[in-house]
């Protein structure tokens, strides 16, 4: 499999959804410090697209695929079947500094599909794809 020059990056809606729950996030936990961790969330995130663009097996296989839990696998099912609406056979997770990307690709086509904190246990599914 070769690399692709420029692989084309795009988003699901739920992406914006999932920032704007982060900023809010942010915000309760200190009004103060939250634009500028914010601020630094989406230059991670930027930062994200254009190492996909260039390599889009950049992430680790996502993990949540083999959950035990029924949430979980609910979750899992979600995911591959919007992998699969989108035509992309791949679902992969992108570790920021302290978020992690969720994203299904191919080797000419990426498109960002959820974020959480690491903290978090689930992706913020169902998502609806463009």
């Amino acid at each position: 499999m070769s690399i692709p020059v420029n692989a084309s990056v795009r988003a699901v809606p739920n992406l914006l959804v999932c920032l704007h729950a982060a900023r809010s996030f942010m915000e309760a936990q200190d009004d103060a410090s939250a634009p500028a961790r914010f601020k630094k969330l989406q230059a991670e995130v930027v930062k994200a697209r254009a190492l996909l663009s260039f390599a889009p097996t950049s992430g680790r296989p996502a993990r949540f695929l083999d959950a035990k839990s029924g949430w979980g696998q609910f979750q899992a099912e979600q995911a591959r079947q919007t992998a699969e609406a989108l035509g992309l056979p791949v679902l992969r997770e992108l570790v920021l500094a302290r978020h992690v990307l969720l994203y299904a690709h191919s080797e000419k086509e990426v498109v960002l599909l959820s974020l959480r904190h690491e903290r978090q246990l689930g992706d913020g599914l169902p998502w609806h794809p463009v």
